[in-house]
């Protein structure tokens, strides 16, 4: 079966079809392939269609959860006092006990990789103080990564009246979230056990790509009576990676077939083009007002564009913005943009500095002043 969808792709590689003009995801009723650097879309369906997402909400209460770890207000090793609500919730399950003290780095556990209900809830009390905070920290969240079309109810992504989400913005939450590092550690766990109220429980990936798809390291998987089937998947090859989101599929089965149909076409007809490295880019500015004028300054990433294979001249330009900055500066401070134009779209790369700059007494910066007017020579 795969080696006759690989001699289709090869087939319409050679026939130069662009991914609008077929139907990557048939069984799907809306679907988004992006990459993930610069969110550049290589397949389309219906992706501003409003749905309901089932446990694919879930990515949004793992990002927020990553968030609060990265500003230190919780750790993994907390332990969460379980409520009679997170207890009761109904679904998928790890079982938590109502009284109970369960590890934070378990229900993130449960929540990635067996989509437990319970473990959500209990994760969004903690991390938002309650639910109702929690859902508002949600959508505010949403509207901050730019989801025009989304409204969270909960954190679990069971049926509610007004939750709902669309496979673009889905493909937002997604983006941020991979982020962080320890998000695919979790979702790319095929199985592992977990110790609650004293037992082991056994924890198996809703998303069974992760097994027998060689690549796909997550990302989570849903269902309801009225989402249908949904899956938000990514993989990495050659230095690219990409996400791929189907929704109202009709089986476990279909929303597979298209989640391999979608990458396969993505990675033969796509690639990812260094421009700039940050590792290689080094530039300076002066601020007058810093112990030492002549300030270095890095990209914070590497600069790429995602390239169509079939397309030979691959045409771009870069803009320079520095601001107007003065000291003192804080390590990986912004300083300014760069900004590269390609296929019609502008994406920007933050300019940072790489440490503290401290500001100069008066004194100097006046030293500095007199000897620049003396000299006749104005730095710039």
């Amino acid at each position: 079966m795969k080696k006759l969808f690989l001699c289709l792709i090869l087939i319409l590689f050679l026939m130069n079809i662009k991914a609008e003009e077929i139907d990557l995801a048939k069984n799907a009723k809306s679907a988004i392939l992006v990459e993930t650097t610069t969110g550049k879309i290589i397949y389309e369906k219906n992706k501003d269609e409003k749905r309901s997402p089932a446990s694919m909400t879930k990515m949004m209460t793992l990002l927020l959860t990553m968030e609060s770890l990265e500003n230190g207000n919780i750790k993994l090793e907390d332990e969460v006092n379980i409520s009679k609500n997170a207890s009761s919730m109904g679904g998928t399950q790890i079982f938590i006990e109502e009284g109970s003290k369960v590890k934070l780095e378990t229900l993130i556990k449960g929540i990635g990789i067996a989509s437990a209900n319970d473990a959500a809830v209990a994760v969004a009390e903690y991390v938002g103080g309650t639910l109702d905070n929690f859902v508002k920290m949600m959508n505010d969240k949403a509207k901050e990564l730019g989801c025009k079309n989304t409204s969270f109810k909960n954190p679990h992504g069971l049926d509610e009246e007004g939750h709902y989400t669309t496979a673009y913005d889905l493909s937002l939450v997604a983006r941020e979230l991979l982020k962080y590092p320890y998000v695919l550690k979790i979702t790319s766990t095929y199985e592992d056990y977990i110790e609650v109220s004293g037992e082991n429980h056994w924890l198996v990936n809703t998303n069974k790509l992760i097994r027998f798809y060689s690549g796909i390291d997550g990302l989570k998987t849903g269902y309801t009576d009225k989402a249908l089937y949904c899956l938000t998947a990514t993989m990495e090859k050659n230095s690219m990676r990409l996400v791929s989101i189907v929704m109202g599929e009709d089986s476990k089965e279909s929303r597979n077939t298209d989640t391999i149909s979608m990458m396969e076409y993505g990675f033969s007809m796509y690639g990812s083009e260094s421009i700039i490295k940050k590792d290689k880019f080094e530039e300076s500015m002066i601020i007058d007002n810093a112990m030492n004028r002549e300030v270095k300054y890095y990209l914070d990433k590497d600069v790429n564009i995602i390239v169509n294979k079939n397309v030979k001249d691959v045409k771009y330009d870069i803009e320079k913005e520095l601001y107007d900055v003065k000291a003192p500066l804080k390590k990986n401070e912004k300083v300014g943009n760069l900004k590269l134009k390609y296929d019609g779209k502008t994406y920007n790369y933050d300019l940072i500095v790489k440490e503290d700059i401290k500001k100069n007494s008066y004194f100097k910066v006046f030293n500095n002043l007199l000897s620049d007017i003396i000299s006749g020579v104005r730095l710039k």
